[in-house]
């Protein structure tokens, strides 16, 4: 790609004026946006989900960890496959310390289809720390948006969903897949401000232990 203009530090001020302008609307109309997503209705989960993770057998409730909210990760990593997605990897490189989410009342758990056997030595292997669950004996995935007839892997996307407890009962509050993870993930929102960008076309995503840097 071409290299933006080189001019004094001058223009340089009023260019850069002139898109703050547009960063402020863009941030209002986000707001906006953000206002408008706290209003979405919510369904009821009726459904009973078993899944397994690093204390046995739970249910969809119990991954809330007595908390009012529940964000899960939907991580690409299929039944056959012996370690993760590489892009729900970096995503979840990405988490930071969960005591932040916690103090606000809010749960954070990764789920993928792959049986808690091969979840356990790739977790230990990417040294995170995130509580996990394996969905492999339930609809979980497919039930909430996490399957598509292609994408990263067989039948699976990355997705996102949000729940919301009232005492026993559960309510699922929110959902996002492919672009609309974007706006989370602080690499490329990092990258978005810099003159080259995300470097999607020559930067393949890999593991973190794999990368010569």
């Amino acid at each position: 790609m071409g290299l933006p203009k080189a001019v004094t530090r001058e223009e340089w001020r009023a260019a850069r004026a002139e898109l703050l302008d547009l960063e402020k609307a863009a941030t209002r109309a986000r707001d906006a946006l953000d206002a408008r997503r706290r209003e979405l209705p919510m369904v009821e989960v009726d459904k009973t989900y078993l899944f397994e993770g690093a204390d046995g057998k739970a249910e969809l409730l119990d991954l809330f960890e007595g908390r009012a909210q529940l964000v899960i990760y939907h991580f690409v990593f299929a039944p056959e496959w012996e370690a993760g997605c590489r892009g729900c990897s970096e995503f979840l490189d990405q988490i930071g310390h969960l005591a932040h989410l916690r103090a606000r009342g809010t749960a954070f758990a990764a789920v993928s289809r792959a049986p808690f056997t091969k979840i356990l030595p790739f977790k230990a292997r990417m040294g995170w720390t995130v509580p996990w669950y394996s969905s492999h004996l339930n609809d979980f995935d497919q039930d909430f948006g996490a399957t598509a007839e292609s994408g990263a892997g067989p039948g699976e996307r990355p997705a996102l969903s949000c729940f919301l407890r009232d005492g026993e009962r559960v309510f699922h509050t929110y959902a996002a897949s492919g672009r609309g993870l974007d706006h989370i993930g602080f690499t490329p929102n990092l990258l978005d401000l810099t003159v080259l960008g995300r470097q999607e076309d020559g930067a393949r995503i890999e593991y973190h232990d794999e990368y010569d840097v």
